[in-house]
């Protein structure tokens, strides 16, 4: 991951608010690799959710890249969201060892997504129960008329339909279901 100016809440406030009304067009993951080559991207669909571990590319109407990533910047794991590609946070995508880029964007749980305005984006905030000194951005919540999507830093502790999950992690989860967002404690 590469090192960028240290955003504020309030910086990050405004960044997840500016994606209100935009239209996310494309959406690729980052999916670690392994095999015995180093060549294998792991495996990313659980069904109503998908654990794309490095981050998330979204690309809006406008030409604009916005990636989610995992990082500290804010004391503690937490998803954090930059106006830049992934490609300014990782090398070697599609090389051995590296990182799977993997475009889902006609994947059927980005279809009320994709192609339609944002008409809701918050960001969740925790951290306490990690012993965080100051407020993590545990997810991002974004809702279309047709869909919504819960991205987080977090994983699942036994890859079931339904969780147990983990927030707070060095991984990226994305979570389409209500029933199973709340499961893994993101607020609805």
């Amino acid at each position: 991951m590469s090192t960028r100016p240290c955003p504020t809440s309030d910086s990050y406030e405004r960044l997840v608010a500016g994606l209100y009304g935009r239209t996310v067009v494309s959406v690729d993951y980052f999916v670690l690799m392994g095999g015995e080559e180093g060549t294998d991207p792991d495996e990313w669909d659980h069904g109503a959710w998908h654990e794309p571990t490095m981050g998330l590319e979204l690309t809006l109407d406008d030409g604009d890249a916005y990636s989610a990533v995992w990082g500290s910047t804010f004391d503690h794991y937490g998803l954090e969201l930059y106006l830049a590609p992934m490609s300014d946070f990782l090398s070697h995508v599609d090389k051995p060892g590296g990182s799977a880029r993997v475009t889902v964007a006609e994947h059927s749980r980005w279809a009320g997504i994709v192609t339609a305005p944002i008409e809701y984006c918050r960001i969740q905030w925790g951290g306490q129960g990690h012993g965080a000194r100051v407020p993590v951005p545990e997810a991002i919540h974004l809702r279309t008329a047709t869909g919504q999507v819960w991205i987080a830093a977090g994983r699942s502790a036994t890859y079931e339909p339904d969780g147990p999950f983990h927030l707070g992690t060095d991984d990226v989860l994305v979570i389409f279901d209500t029933d199973v967002a709340d499961q893994a404690g993101l607020r609805i």
